[in-house]
C-alpha cells in the first residue's frame, strides 16, 4: 500500500469554489467530486485522466457506469469509526472490477491501514497527525496472513493450498 505525500501527489481535488471544474488544458491529474463530474463527462477527453471522490454514504453503484474512465477513486471517510468506505472499496475491486487506484481519504489512522489493503485500497492519505512509519509498521503485522478471506487473497486459510 502506498501513502500518500501530498508534496509529491500528481493529484488535485478541485475544491467547489475552484475554476478549473471545466476541463483543464495543460494539468490534466484532477479529482472532482460526483456533482462536478456530472457536468464535466460529457465534454471531458476519453485519454485525459481523472479521479473522483466519494463520500461514503453514495452508492457507489451510482458510479458504476463511468468507473473505466477513472483513474482513481478516493473514498472519504469523516470520521476513523465510521467504516462505510471499507464497503465502498470492497465493491469497487470485487463487484466492479475496478483495476484503477482507490485511495483512503479523510479522518485515516494508521491503525487503519491493514485493513484499508484488505479490502482492496491501494494508497492511503493519513491524518495529518499520523506517522508514515508507524503505518508502514502496521502493514507487518500479519505476516503470515489472515484466516479469514479478503480482496487481495479470497480463500479463507482453511481453503488454501498448504506450502
Amino acid at each position: 500500500m502506498k501513502l500518500v505525500d501530498t508534496h509529491h501527489d500528481r493529484w488535485h481535488e478541485v475544491t467547489a469554489d475552484d475554476s478549473t471544474v471545466a476541463v483543464p488544458a495543460a494539468e490534466p491529474w484532477r479529482i472532482l467530486t460526483v456533482a462536478q463530474w456530472q457536468s464535466v463527462r460529457g465534454s471531458w477527453p476519453a485519454e485525459m485522466p481523472v479521479g473522483l471522490v466519494v463520500d461514503n454514504d453514495v452508492d457507489i453503484e451510482s458510479a458504476a457506469d463511468d468507473l473505466p474512465r477513472f483513474a482513481l477513486v478516493a473514498l472519504r471517510f469523516p470520521k476513523w469509526t465510521d467504516g462505510r468506505a471499507y464497503s465502498q472499496a470492497r465493491l469497487l475491486r470485487v463487484r466492479f472490477r475496478f483495476a484503477g487506484e482507490v485511495r483512503a481519504t479523510g479522518d485515516v489512522v494508521a491503525d487503519m491501514v491493514p485493513l484499508l489493503a484488505r479490502t482492496g485500497f491501494d494508497a492511503a492519505l493519513l491524518r495529518a497527525d499520523q506517522s508514515p512509519a508507524t503505518a508502514q509498521r502496521a502493514l507487518g503485522f500479519f505476516t503470515q496472513g489472515h484466516y479469514q478471506g479478503d480482496v487481495i487473497e479470497p480463500k479463507p486459510h482453511f481453503a488454501r493450498a498448504a506450502p
